[in-house]
């Protein structure tokens, strides 16, 4: 029985269409730089947002409209939820999915009915990736919402809630491990703190640090070789959170010894409340060589908190293709659709109609982008502005051929320097427009 009667695989029908249950620029087989658009964007749906969900906020309960829901509890109303998953994402043709533990079967009792549930709810995303050919992108463990996290998981203030969570860290690994995951993310919930006044910091980051070399650990042990990711956020629900941003994430890593093993998840709403702009954060993790995989989403700038929304706006998805593409591209991670449809769009179908409008902006994102570095003008650009960097006492800094002794004799030599060139940055800005603007 299918849970979307209406709706059809979705399909590329090109930019001319209006038809709201097609793609517009999304044309999986298209390539772009000798790889297909499939290969280069990665989609990915997250359960948790897409069927968990209810619309509720903090002032008002759940609006969302899910048929397949209605009469079910427990365990059948997660199996099937699962089925309805797979359905929504095999008409979208989105390759990958996403999990949290909690949000694929209930929790129970007990943590010995927590696994157990975990396990019979495995075999059915096994048998419908294996009828489907959709794959796991990263698994991970909802370490934030039970109570016996108030304080945190890993820099809790308390032991025992140390210990449950690295058993739900063990288990979800194990899952991921079972459904052949390219990847595992570690988002810290409430791994901060609300009042300095009653931490310590130091002992809570150096918890943090063990237990992610536990998780490093236990991979290891069951022959577990996806990557981990690391994903930053600066506040929410704590007032500080330790995975302030990609800057404070790397440092961790490196002063602790896991940055051979841990990468950037990086969010694009998150990168905003931390102050910064996501390519701002990509192209950070992507020159320390640590982009890793990407939440898709965006944020009202009206707004202060992580409001999870579908990214429509073409500047912003091109210009993270265009760091994305200047770094490598993904390898194991992916454009993980980690948005929500407004509280108000409670319908099923605003489901595929969030959905196609990401994916169809990221497809024309991915082709601006790749016309931007096709060109070679942008890059000749930074280039001139950098030039006195290219030869002469540029070029012998740069070699480390200098100290400051040498240096202070070098400008005192010189006695002034010349007139400096412009940044130019509205020329930037309308080149990029230009290329934004040209079918």
């Amino acid at each position: 029985m299918t849970a979307f009667p209406e709706i059809s695989k979705i399909h590329y029908e090109g930019p001319d269409s209006k038809n709201p249950l097609a793609f517009r620029f999304y044309n999986p087989e298209e390539i772009i730089e000798g790889k297909s658009m499939a290969e280069h964007l990665k989609f990915s749906c997250a359960f948790w947002h897409t069927i968990c969900a209810d619309g509720s906020d903090p002032f008002g309960l759940g609006t969302m409209f899910r048929p397949w829901d209605m009469e079910k509890i427990g365990m059948e109303k997660a199996i099937n939820r699962v089925n309805v998953f797979f359905e929504f994402c095999e008409k979208l043709q989105i390759p990958y999915y996403c999990f949290h533990d909690r949000d694929i079967a209930p929790e129970g009792e007990t943590l010995a009915e927590f696994q157990a549930n975990l396990d019979e709810v495995t075999k059915v995303f096994k048998e419908q990736q294996q009828r489907t050919g959709i794959k796991l992108l990263w698994g991970t463990a909802n370490m934030f919402s039970n109570p016996r996290y108030m304080h945190g998981a890993a820099t809790s203030c308390h032991a025992d809630s140390f210990a449950f969570a690295a058993a739900q860290v063990k288990k979800a690994l194990e899952i991921t491990k079972e459904l052949g995951g390219t990847g595992y993310t570690f988002w810290g919930g409430r791994e901060g703190y609300q009042c300095l006044w009653n931490t310590d910091m130091k002992r809570e980051i150096d918890h943090l640090a063990a237990f992610m070399h536990m998780a490093v650990d236990y991979a290891k042990e069951i022959g577990f070789t996806g990557q981990f990711y690391f994903e930053p956020k600066p506040k929410e629900p704590t007032k500080h959170q330790y995975d302030f941003d990609c800057a404070a994430c790397i440092n961790f890593l490196r002063a602790y010894g896991l940055q051979d093993h841990v990468k950037m998840n990086i969010e694009t709403n998150h990168a905003t409340l931390a102050g910064h702009t996501v390519e701002h954060e990509l192209d950070y993790a992507g020159m320390q060589g640590m982009l890793g995989s990407v939440d898709a989403n965006t944020g009202d700038l009206l707004l202060g908190w992580d409001t999870d929304q579908f990214p429509t706006d073409i500047y912003l998805t091109t210009k993270m293709m265009l760091y994305i593409l200047k770094h490598g591209g993904f390898t194991t991670g992916g454009l993980n659709f980690d948005a929500k449809v407004r509280r108000e769009s409670f319908e099923p179908n605003d489901l595929f109609y969030a959905h196609i409008g990401g994916m169809d902006a990221f497809a024309k994102g991915l082709k601006i982008a790749a016309a931007i570095r096709k060109s070679g003008e942008w890059e000749q650009m930074i280039a001139q502005r950098y030039h006195s960097w290219d030869s002469g006492i540029g070029a012998e800094i740069e070699a480390g051929k200098h100290n400051l002794k040498t240096l202070a004799n070098y400008a005192l030599e010189k006695g002034n320097i010349a007139p400096l060139s412009s940044g130019h940055q509205e020329l930037f800005e309308n080149v990029i427009n230009r290329y934004m603007f040209t079918d």
